[in-house]
């Protein structure tokens, strides 16, 4: 890979053999590298691909106002936990997680304490994403100092949480949990079900509304119009289905997008499988 600019003695901009621009990072990788120059090898810690039309000048720049020793720490940590291998196509990620753990340092350097009102949503809705982000936590207190209070894990699982998604900051990520968990409220009210966030068909759903965030952040929803399968499932279930419009009526008024007719078709499925698996009184069939 040949250097295209030094951002910092620890941030590179490069070229790699495909011919597309990516980020390096690595303790003194910028003090070694030379404009034009092949980068040494041994210096690169992390290889950031940008992806999705990010533009990899503004990325690099972001990474290079991020701490030395909290960016190093963020990066090591995010490749041996397994979250991010050596080479990534998410820098946003690590920016967000160095700049979180940057501002958690200064504030317990000040003995600010904060506090994280979305314990139990977030264990519920992305069990996944934290005990990711508690491994990450265990790894990042390993190198920064003063070490970070457990309760940092709920943050940094919806940062992971949000990774999945096109937009770089959270207010998505906290809006979509809202919503899950108002439409498992929906649920719960319109079938008398008292269903488990734990329970497999519950899972499934969590799962599946994710996902559909994804699509409609990436306009990419289902087919527009009803497909033979989603005109099946509706017929097969004809109240799964009418709680199923509720929640596209959710969707629309908390997001202001309106659902495809298969979207909600599907969402009517997993509703089906909700009521299928749960007594009223909450007992597994």
């Amino acid at each position: 890979m040949k250097a295209l600019r030094v951002l910092n003695n620890n941030v590179v901009l490069a070229r790699d053999d495909k011919g597309q621009e990516v980020i390096l990072t690595g303790r003194g990788i910028g003090f070694s590298s030379r404009q034009g120059k092949p980068v040494d090898p041994a210096l690169i810690v992390r290889v950031f691909v940008p992806a999705d039309g990010r533009d990899p000048d503004h990325l690099s720049e972001a990474l290079a106002l991020i701490d030395e020793q909290v960016l190093r720490a963020v990066v090591i940590a995010l490749d041996e936990t397994g979250i991010e291998g050596r080479e990534s196509t998410r820098p946003t990620l690590a920016i967000a997680v160095a700049d979180h753990v940057a501002g958690a340092l200064d504030r317990a350097a000040r003995g600010i304490v904060v506090e994280y009102p979305l314990l139990a949503e977030v264990q519920a809705l992305y069990a996944t994403e934290y005990a990711q982000a508690q491994r990450l936590l265990a790894a990042i207190n390993e190198r920064v100092d003063p070490r970070l209070e457990p309760p940092e894990a709920i943050a940094l699982a919806l940062h992971l949480v949000n990774a999945g998604f096109a937009k770089g900051d959270l207010s998505f990520t906290y809006t979509m949990t809202g919503v899950i968990q108002q439409m498992l409220a929906v649920v719960r009210e319109r079938h008398g079900l008292s269903v488990s966030q734990e329970s497999m068909s519950a899972a499934r759903f969590i799962t599946h509304v994710r996902y559909l965030f994804v699509r409609i952040q990436q306009h990419r929803q289902l087919k527009g119009h009803e497909s033979t399968i989603g005109q099946g499932i509706r017929r097969h279930y004809p109240e799964a289905t009418r709680t199923a419009q509720q929640l596209a009526t959710v969707v629309e008024l908390r997001l202001g997008t309106h659902l495809s007719e298969d979207e909600v078709s599907y969402l009517a499925l997993h509703v089906a499988r909700m009521t299928l698996e749960t007594e009223p009184d909450g007992t597994a069939v």
